[in-house]
Order: C-alpha cells, then sequence, then structure tokens
C-alpha cells in the first residue's frame, strides 16, 4: 500500500495489530538487521552438528517415534524433503488469504528469533512469497495443535520447494509455477529447515489472532447496538451510573457502562426509574457487567496472543550462547487452545444477551412496540423471523463453545501423547465470531425498524450517526421482503468496524 512503511520482524515486536494490518492491507514485511544475523549465526551450529554427527533430534534423527533412528550427514537434507510431503496431507476448505498472510508473517517472525536453525535463503523466500503475493493453499483441517500445526504447515512448506499449490494473481496454480510467475526459484530444504517450517503454532495464532481483531471490534459494537436499543425500549439509563460500577470496579464493567453514557448522551426516548417502569429487564440493565465481562475474555486473548505472535515454538531450540541444542515442548498449543475456547464463550455471550434484545424488540409482550415491528401486524411477519434465525445462531454458538481444549488424543505410537486441539479451537472461534456479527446486524436492524415508530430524531447524536450508518444499506422495511443481504451486509461492515469509528467521532473513543 502506499505511504505504508513495511512491518519488521525481530521476534520480539510484532503486535496484533501488525498482523492484521499485514494480512488485510498487503504490507509488506522485512526482517531487522540484528535478526539476520541471529539467522546466521544460529544455521552456523545446525552444520556444526551435521558435520559432527551430534545427535539431535530432528536434524541427525528422525521423528516422532522414529526419534531413536539415526539419519547419516548424506540424508540429513532428504529427511527434510520427505518430512514435508509426508506431513503435507490436511483437508478441508484452504484457509482465507489473510489468514495465510498472517501465517506466514507468524511463521517468519518466529524464525527470526534465531532458535530455529533455518538458512537465510529460505527465510528470505518465505518473506519474498508473502511481500510478491504468492499465497501457499494450506487445508484447514488436520492438526492436532501439538508437535506443531504439523499437516497444515507442511503446505506452506510445499511451495518453497516449487510443489504444492499457490493462489497468485486470483489464480490457483502449482506452487513451482506461481514462484515463477512472480520471479522467485524453490529451495532445497538442508537439515533441520524442514521442521523448522512446521514445527509451530502459526496456524492456531493466525486464525486465532485475526478473529481476536475482528471480536475487538464487535465488542465496540455490541454497546453501540445496545445502546440504540436501549432507546428504542425506553430504557433506564441510571443502571450505567458511574456510583453503581464503581463500587464493583471491574475495568471492563466501568468501561462498557463509560460508553453507554456517553452513546446515550443527548437522547430523548430513555426513561428515569418510575417513569415507565422502575427497573428494566436484565438484558438492558446488566449491559455493563455481561458486555464487560466479554471485555474481560478479550483482554486476557490479547495478552496470551502477544506472547505467542513473538514466540520460539520450533523443537528442538538452539540456544548459541549456552551452546546447547534442547528438544522441549514449545509447539504444544495449550495456551492458545484455552485462550481460543475462552473466546468462544466471551464472545457466544454477547451474541446470546443480543438475542434477548431482539426478542424485546420484536415482542409486543415486552415492549410498546408493533407485534414483531411489522406496519401491518398479521397481514405481514414484519421482523418475526429474524428473531428465529438469531436464535439459529446462538444455539448453534453453544455447539462451538464445547471447549476443543478439553480434548486429546495420542499420536505417534504414544510418544505424542497429550495434544491441544487448539487449532480447532481457533476453527470453531472464527466460526462463532462470524455468526455474533450476525446477530449484532440483526439486533441493529430491528432497532432501527423500532426507532421508526419511536422516532428517531429523538435519538442521543451517536445512536443516531449508527442508525443513518444502517440506513445508508438497509432501507426501512415498510413491506415484508427478504432480509438475508441485509444482514450480511451489515454484518460485514460491524466486522470491518468502520461504523465504530464513525460513531466515536461523536462519542468520543470508546473503550
Amino acid at each position: 500500500m502506499e505511504d505504508v512503511k513495511a512491518v519488521l520482524l525481530d521476534g520480539e515486536h510484532v503486535t496484533v495489530e501488525d498482523v492484521a494490518t499485514v494480512a488485510h492491507e498487503n504490507v509488506a514485511v522485512a526482517i531487522s538487521d540484528a535478526a539476520w544475523q541471529r539467522v546466521k549465526d544460529c544455521r552456523k551450529m545446525v552444520e556444526e552438528l551435521v558435520s559432527t554427527g551430534k545427535v539431535v533430534y530432528g536434524v541427525t534423527t528422525g521423528f516422532g517415534k522414529f526419534s531413536d533412528v539415526h539419519i547419516s550427514p548424506e540424508d540429513a537434507a532428504q529427511l527434510q524433503v520427505n518430512l514435508i510431503r509426508s506431513h503435507a496431507c490436511a483437508v478441508g476448505q484452504p484457509m482465507s488469504i489473510p489468514a495465510v498472510r498472517a501465517l506466514m508473517m507468524l511463521r517468519a517472525n518466529a524464525l527470526s528469533k534465531g532458535y530455529s536453525g533455518i538458512r537465510p535463503e529460505t527465510l528470505q523466500l518465505l518473506i519474498d512469497c508473502l511481500n510478491h503475493g504468492v499465497h501457499p493453499v494450506v487445508p484447514e483441517q488436520g492438526s492436532l495443535g501439538a508437535s506443531g500445526d504439523l499437516a497444515p504447515l507442511s503446505h506452506l512448506a510445499l511451495v518453497l520447494m516449487g510443489e504444492g499449490e499457490a493462489f497468485y494473481q486470483g489464480e490457483r496454480l502449482p506452487g513451482g509455477e506461481a514462484l515463477k510467475k512472480a520471479g522467485l526459484s524453490p529451495i532445497q530444504l538442508q537439515a533441520k529447515e524442514g521442521l523448522a517450517l512446521i514445527n509451530g503454532t502459526q496456524i492456531m495464532t493466525s486464525i486465532g489472532t485475526l478473529t481476536y481483531v475482528k471480536a475487538k471490534a464487535l465488542a465496540k459494537a455490541a454497546d453501540m447496538i445496545a445502546a440504540l436499543t436501549v432507546e428504542c425500549l425506553r430504557g433506564i439509563p441510571e443502571a450505567f451510573a458511574e456510583e453503581v460500577h464503581r463500587v464493583r470496579p471491574y475495568p471492563e464493567q466501568l468501561g462498557v457502562a463509560s460508553n453507554l453514557r456517553r452513546l446515550l448522551t443527548g437522547s430523548k426516548l430513555t426513561t428515569e426509574q418510575g417513569e415507565i417502569r422502575v427497573q428494566d429487564a436484565y438484558s438492558l440493565r446488566c449491559l455493563p457487567q455481561v458486555h464487560g465481562a466479554s471485555r474481560q475474555v478479550l483482554t486476557y486473548v490479547e495478552d496470551k496472543l502477544s506472547i505467542e505472535v513473538n514466540s520460539a515454538t520450533d523443537n528442538p531450540l538452539l540456544f548459541l550462547e549456552e551452546g546447547k541444542v534442547i528438544s522441549g515442548g514449545n509447539f504444544h498449543g495449550q495456551p492458545m487452545a484455552f485462550a481460543m475456547d475462552f473466546l468462544k464463550i466471551g464472545m457466544s455471550e454477547l451474541a446470546n444477551i443480543s438475542e434477548r434484545r431482539t426478542e424485546r424488540l420484536v415482542n409486543p409482550a415486552l415492549s410498546e412496540l408493533p407485534a414483531f415491528l411489522s406496519h401491518q401486524p398479521g397481514v405481514e411477519s414484519g421482523m418475526m423471523i429474524l428473531q428465529y434465525v438469531s436464535a439459529s445462531l446462538v444455539s448453534e454458538n453453544k455447539v462451538l463453545a464445547h471447549p476443543a481444549s478439553v480434548d486429546s488424543i495420542p499420536s505417534s505410537a504414544n510418544q505424542e501423547d497429550h495434544v491441544s486441539m487448539g487449532t480447532t479451537a481457533a476453527r470453531h472461534a472464527a466460526q462463532v465470531i462470524d455468526n455474533v456479527s450476525k446477530v449484532l446486524a440483526i439486533e441493529l436492524i430491528c432497532a432501527a425498524e423500532a426507532a421508526e415508530f419511536v422516532g428517531a430524531e429523538g435519538l442521543a447524536p451517536a445512536t443516531r450517526k449508527l442508525y443513518d450508518l444502517l440506513r445508508g444499506v438497509v432501507p426501512p422495511v415498510l413491506t415484508d421482503r427478504s432480509t438475508s443481504a441485509d444482514i450480511e451486509k451489515v454484518a460485514a461492515a460491524l466486522l470491518q468496524g468502520k461504523w465504530v469509528q464513525e460513531v466515536e467521532k461523536i462519542s468520543g473513543e470508546l473503550m
């Protein structure tokens, strides 16, 4: 992109925002000079190990259960090639291009730490593929989330060898052909390199990072949409008073309450205690407590991602200063598995309470609005079935929110006898977020319809901006029509976060 510098990789300072930028905006990456020196020094150590024949897992031995099989120096290179070819058996739909870009960036960042022993030219080719838009076809399924994301990552490595498949300029091509069209040449893997390319948590972390960024945007959107619903249901904002939340001082709860106060400033539709009712239902009154708790989940997830994106997750690891090669377990995805499962739960709850607000908007027994927000109740169904769809999505999320991390299954003849299922957790988290965006879109569409009845002119300036943004893509439903496309368009807009930015120009930056 114009006027955007390359993101510098050094294995230490990548942020989740950097990952999203490279993934979605085609920003280039580069490796720092200091990182290049560490990579070169570490490679020398590998070459010395090979020449002396010292027993080192995956360098002079086989893999997994074959770790006791000695590999001669003349077979060291073929061992790596065989590793990639045999392990490239992932299945399912290809990962999205943004997710693959994030994956390539994170793998390069991990390798740039200088603990993996990869050759500089191999790492350079990985960087060149990313910067030239050669995106390997990486099937989503097949990782146990321990021993690294072996099967999917092997499809990335195949392309560097001139094999496999890659997307290039909108075409799905054989890997070698994609490299050639981009002006690049494949490499011949040498000792340790195959293992260095596939032994890591970058599949689950790339999916997880992009999912987290979307979740963060949806959390802000949820506050905005809920504020609009509060107005349309003539809610009581006194429940969001600073005094209430100061005596239960979770930072996230305080932040959501502050968001709601600012979003509702200037509203002519909200009411006071006793004016219509003494207190609101929980789905309105407990917004800071519930949305705030989901924000606590996001805080936890961001902390874990910030560590993981700058971690060495290879095995074995080479420590230059100590002169040691240590076989460990940094490839085990348990931290990411827990984080992604927690993310699923926290975001599912945002959808759960949103669906309950939608029900209040469309159910005449729970509001003073026309049944199902229909302009001709009975003759026309109005928003009736939108609530059905919302209910279906939140129910599906309950299944997806089942923790993948509590499962394990032994592999490699019981040598790898406990695994994380972190990649499954990340994939399911991505599905949950997609569902949450649609549940929130449905609430927003219904709240905008309710505003037609209570008077959009009475909305607060911030929520009126949200209403206007919605109306820019979804006209009022004055008579029954299909709203599937409307829901999809609004969900996409919420995930992009641009509407949040527009509303924040009025409300001030939201937490």
